[in-house]
């Protein structure tokens, strides 16, 4: 399946799968950028793309960074097939120190997933389960 890519600024990039069985293309930054110790920050990746009706691009963080403190906001972000602006990221900075995002830096990864809309139907009464109502934690840790 191809998704085909515009750039938008002189110093975007190409998305790119840095192995041959990754789930996730890199996506760069076309700015340099300082995200501020709690802070979160729109990168822009100067990339407008075009996706086939009926699939979806997630936007999520990458391993790497997560580890040190540094993650998609959002994540995972939806990028929309109808979505024709410019892929932008929102950077979180957990840690205590300035993070320095600088030109072509690899900062989120993009997995294509498929995209179902469902049809609503209105219902006066919801079946019962062992479950019921029980979130966040209902379940237990074991």
């Amino acid at each position: 399946m191809k998704i085909k890519c515009k750039l938008i600024n002189d110093n975007a990039s190409l998305p790119i799968y840095k192995t041959k069985g990754a789930s996730g293309f890199d996506i760069s930054s076309c700015e340099d950028v300082i995200v501020k110790s709690g802070e979160v920050q729109l990168i822009k990746s100067g990339l407008v793309f075009i996706i086939e009706d009926g699939y979806e691009v997630q936007i999520r963080s990458r391993s790497g960074l997560a580890f040190k403190g540094i993650s998609v906001f959002n994540s995972p972000g939806t990028i929309d097939s109808d979505y024709r602006g410019e892929i932008g990221i929102l950077l979180f900075n957990s840690t205590k120190n300035d993070f320095t995002v600088s030109i072509g830096d690899r900062i989120a990864q993009g997995v294509l997933a498929t995209s179902i809309q469902a049809n609503f139907k209105l219902v006066d009464e919801v079946c019962e389960t062992k479950r019921g109502s029980g979130g966040f934690g209902s379940t237990g840790i074991k």
